[in-house]
């Protein structure tokens, strides 16, 4: 077992490379377009997808991976993180999301934290953010069931057409949604909207799971 202390470190660092990609590829996509938010929005994926390959890769080994306190809260609850990790997970997360967003407002010569000011509410957007975290969860529970070598892929893949398919471009992650309230750049979200995005997000996880189990993914059989 690797033990806890590398384990959150490698939750840290990788979620903080996450958040600093997502909000430094938007700005730049932004910058290099002239403000083409349809091409900053390709770049934002694209990136954000690329960068989620390259870090399951290196770091599921370690800790899984999550980088996402409803991928965790998801295998606390069917028992593969105790409450000392799950509880260490989600700060790990939360804090390396938050200093990926302070990397990034460095790299780019922004004000170190600006509260966002994009406004993402409504019931539209919380149905998009419930259907993308479900989409993810469901990707991933069913992944490491049929497919666990293709699971770095299959998250790529998954968030790259999410940002585009739903209509809050995927946030899909409670830490990443509170990183994303302190940056006025094209990735932010204004920290009033926060509390619909996140409990949306954890209903939409919720649902995976249950429909994983109804679907009898949770056992050792494989499929006939």
């Amino acid at each position: 077992m690797i033990p806890l202390s590398r384990r959150l470190l490698a939750e840290f660092v990788g979620t903080a490379l996450l958040l600093a990609t997502v909000v430094g590829s938007g700005t730049m996509g932004l910058d290099l377009s002239g403000g083409n938010r349809g091409v900053a929005l390709l770049a934002n994926a694209g990136a954000t997808a690329g960068m989620l390959y390259v870090l399951i890769v290196l770091f599921s080994p370690i800790s899984g991976a999550h980088m996402n306190p409803a991928v965790s809260l998801v295998f606390r609850l069917r028992r593969e993180l105790d409450n000392r990790a799950f509880a260490g997970y989600v700060l790990a997360q939360v804090a390396g999301a938050t200093a990926g967003v302070v990397l990034a407002h460095l790299m780019f010569g922004l004000d170190v934290v600006q509260w966002g000011d994009h406004a993402r509410t409504g019931a539209s957007q919380w149905l998009s953010e419930g259907v993308a975290t479900f989409g993810l969860v469901l990707t991933i529970l069913l992944g490491l069931r049929h497919r666990a070598e293709a699971i770095p892929a299959l998250v790529a893949a998954y968030i790259f057409g999410a940002y585009w398919f739903t209509a809050s471009t995927s946030f899909a992650n409670p830490a990443v949604t509170l990183a994303r309230s302190i940056t006025r750049t094209f990735a932010g979200i204004r920290p009033a909207d926060v509390p619909g995005f996140v409990m949306a997000q954890l209903a939409g996880a919720l649902l995976a799971m249950a429909v994983v189990r109804a679907l009898g993914a949770n056992n050792d059989e494989p499929a006939q």
